[in-house]
């Protein structure tokens, strides 16, 4: 069983940053593709930002390209989620998933919410005209 703690959101203005964490349990962290998705109210979920158990291959929802920047630290089992130039259209619940199959390339990015099989539970950010 793996468990995702994500941390790091809360309120910023318009223009401002805030960077996501989430830590991971399980001894082969290193082997999970990662991703982070959101849900604003009234939307769907939809994915911000995957990436492979290796950390060489990215992808990114075309609204954050530019701005939003996802990395992993084997060393310390956390995915990070760096978000710039945030937007009143930013805010949302922003949740961790992470991927544990064994077939999963090293470059393998998960685009889809049941390309995963572990969840975080969430964290608010909110972004302020």
């Amino acid at each position: 069983q793996v468990q995702l703690v994500e941390s790091g959101g809360g309120l910023v203005q318009a223009g401002g940053s805030l960077r996501l964490s989430c830590a991971a349990s399980g001894r082969t962290f290193s082997r999970y593709a990662m991703g982070w998705f959101r849900r604003a109210p009234g939307k769907e979920r939809e994915l911000v930002a995957a990436i492979s158990w290796s950390g060489g291959s990215t992808n990114y929802a075309e609204s954050v390209k530019g701005r939003f920047t996802i990395s992993r630290d084997n060393a310390k089992n956390t995915v990070y989620l760096q978000m710039n130039s945030l937007k009143p259209e930013d805010t949302a619940v922003y949740y961790c998933a992470a991927r544990n199959r064994a077939y999963s390339g090293a470059n393998y990015v998960g685009l889809r919410g049941n390309d995963y099989d572990y969840w975080g539970q969430g964290t608010q950010v909110t972004v302020s005209i």
